[in-house]
């Protein structure tokens, strides 16, 4: 029986790398995947997964109005699993689909993402995947100011903590640091 998991974690806790470790297994196999990643996430164009060590992959880019479901359903052949990244940024529309997948095509969905944004508020597709999933898994890293686990996300512009603004701004390891939650609150950025 197909389920649906939930991979989640803070920046830099190896999402993408995971999401291509796992496309690959299935492919050596001769075990076709389809792979999928929001179309918001444009650091490296649109339509691809991409790792901070260098791998990167074409991917079905995911937009508002893109019919998943239908896609995994007239794709031949028929694939083993279904592989989401950066699903934070996806609809709640996007994970119902995603479900349906699982439900009614039998066929295997492993989202990856992240839970919290810099404000430690869910992202709505993050909310709808803990909220959905059959399995939730959560993605280690460490905090990049301390030897705490880091489970938030700093957002940091001109070298200074910002704490409010639009939820979504797409940036790297210049504009995040994943941090623990007494770093986030303090962080230790050298001071101008």
């Amino acid at each position: 029986m197909a389920q649906l998991f939930f991979k989640y974690g803070s920046m830099n806790s190896g999402k993408s790398i995971e999401i291509l470790k796992v496309a690959h297994n299935y492919e050596e196999q001769n075990k076709p995947v389809l792979l999928f990643t929001s179309a918001i996430d444009d650091r490296d164009a649109i339509g691809y997964v991409s790792s901070r060590i260098g791998l990167r992959r074409e991917a079905i880019p995911i937009f508002e109005d893109t019919d998943i479901y239908s896609i995994v359903k007239n794709h031949e052949p028929k694939p083993y699993c279904v592989l989401v990244d950066e699903c934070q940024f996806l609809s709640k529309g996007s994970i119902l689909q995603l479900v349906k997948i699982v439900d009614e095509l039998n066929v295997p969905v492993m989202g990856f993402g992240l839970k919290n944004d810099f404000r430690n508020e869910l992202f709505e597709g993050s909310r709808w995947m803990l909220i959905y999933a059959d399995k939730i898994e959560e993605m280690k890293t460490i905090c990049w100011f301390c030897e705490r686990k880091a489970t938030m996300n700093l957002r940091v512009i001109d070298g200074k903590p910002v704490y409010t603004g639009e939820q979504i701004l797409i940036g790297g390891n210049d504009t995040y640091f994943p941090v623990c939650r007494k770093c986030h609150a303090n962080p230790p950025l050298p001071q101008p």
